[in-house]
């Protein structure tokens, strides 16, 4: 691997450390762009905490140690930049039809279309994110979260800028108006939505938030592995760097749950409760109970799964073969699949098995509380929109129902209406240095080696 463009330079608007200062188009095009960003990044970035100084890490180098910097700075002056991990000499193609051709360094024609829909779609989950989570803020449950939400929104809002980089450099006017577009579509918007369906969902509470970055976050760190693949180099170099940031986002998601579950379960064994289905008693207590934190699980991972799109594509067939869950005369069946059209079915199996870690995680906190009761992942085909699964009914076994059944049985499954608003009622805010809120616990490591009580963001002077 070579060790040019490590450093990020500083001599432009926009940090780099792609030459930008020696590109005087696609400079010209990114600072013309930049004022829309900002634009856009007030008026539905964050809300409420745009002139405040939060302690937040920058991106300064690509290198694997000492890569980011900590410090206090106003959101709206965060150094967003473009950060490519460095070029490894004569890598090649590593799979399918250019198995062993080098990588490509510009847009082959032929696949320029395909290209510029990847970099698009992956563009357009990043602002949509920041877009669901700008309210959050308004119900912190302590500076250490209210920090962990604005880190993951402005690396997201760096990750757009990687791929309007991208379209600005390799896709001529074609790339710049659909780097417009991704300013332009509104998550939620029923005129104007973000174009995947998770990207339209609403985050109203802070358990929905931990949810997303656990799974949401994850499929999208799934993703960028697979992009990062890619013959097309500059794509692999921007998301091998990405992946970096992304691992702090779902850490956010992972140790949020384990904090909401640990102190859900200490408040039960506080107060003498060891059954988790004595739902009205436990609220009581003011946390969130395990059958909820289950149902808010089901509808996370079901949503993130439809991320992937459809079991199989149209890519070339080859010899080999995997193994695919299909719908088959009202049943769910293992079929062996060519194993080149069933790469989103392995990419899948791959991200469920890790999803499975984390809930493991959970669940240890629960066993030794001595608390009956086991987090799971739903089956692959429960409350699917997209894919082989799509318009049928199964419940979290994998079990076909009919259409009366489903209506009767899947406030069992979701999220209820009881339980948004019960939610809601937990969601105040606690903004005083070194204080949680009741329904979660402190975190087991603070961020840059700080005190409990650091003030991670500067609410007063």
């Amino acid at each position: 691997m070579t060790t040019e463009n490590t450093k990020v330079s500083y001599d432009t608007l926009i940090p780099n450390n792609v030459g930008l200062v020696s590109d005087r188009r696609v400079l010209k095009g990114l600072e013309q762009w930049h004022p829309e960003f900002l634009n856009w990044w007030h008026n539905m970035g964050p809300d409420g905490f745009q002139n405040v100084p939060v302690y937040l890490r920058t991106a300064v180098s690509v290198d694997r140690d000492g890569w980011a910097q900590f410090g206090y700075v106003k959101m709206p002056d965060y150094r967003w930049g473009i950060l490519l991990a460095p070029r490894i000499e004569d890598r090649t193609i590593g799979f399918g039809r250019y198995l062993g051709e080098p990588v490509w360094q510009d847009v082959p024609g032929e696949h320029r279309a395909t290209l510029r829909r990847l970099i698009v779609i992956q563009g357009d989950t990043e602002p949509a994110s920041v877009e669901q989570q700008r309210h959050l803020g308004e119900t912190a449950p302590s500076l250490y979260d209210l920090r962990n939400l604005f880190q993951v929104n402005v690396e997201e809002a760096r990750h757009l800028w990687a791929m309007v980089y991208l379209l600005h450099k390799y896709f001529g006017r074609d790339g710049r108006e659909e780097a417009q577009e991704l300013l332009r579509r509104r998550s939620g918007d029923s005129n104007s939505p973000r174009l995947l369906g998770a990207f339209n969902e609403a985050t109203p509470d802070w358990l929905s938030f931990f949810m997303f970055t656990f799974f949401t976050d994850r499929d999208g760190k799934m993703q960028l592995e697979s992009l990062a693949q890619s013959g097309f180099d500059p794509l692999a170099r921007t998301t091998r760097f990405m992946l970096t940031e992304e691992a702090h986002h779902m850490f956010v998601g992972q140790s949020g749950i384990s904090r909401i579950v640990e102190r859900t379960c200490s408040a039960m064994l506080e107060n003498g409760l060891h059954d988790p289905y004595d739902i009205e008693r436990i609220r009581t207590l003011g946390v969130i109970d395990l059958p909820t934190i289950q149902r808010k699980l089901n509808f996370h991972f079901s949503v993130s799964l439809d991320l992937f799109g459809s079991e199989i594509d149209d890519h070339q067939l080859i010899t080999a073969t995997y193994p695919v869950l299909k719908l088959e005369q009202g049943r769910i069946k293992s079929v062996a699949t060519a194993a080149m059209p069933a790469l989103n079915a392995r990419l899948r199996d791959d991200y469920e098995r890790e999803c499975a870690r984390g809930v493991d995680r959970w669940n240890t906190i629960i066993r030794k509380a001595g608390i009956p009761f086991t987090l799971s992942l739903p089956h692959i085909a429960f409350s699917r929109t997209v894919g082989e699964f799509a318009g049928i009914h199964a419940d979290p076994q994998g079990h076909i129902l009919a259409d009366d059944e489903w209506d009767q049985l899947k406030h069992r499954f979701l999220p209820t209406t009881d339980d948004e608003a019960y939610l809601n009622s937990l969601m105040t805010q606690v903004l005083a240095p070194g204080e949680f809120a009741p329904w979660i616990a402190p975190p087991g490591r603070p961020i840059d080696n700080k005190s409990t009580d650091f003030r991670y963001v500067r609410l007063t002077s």
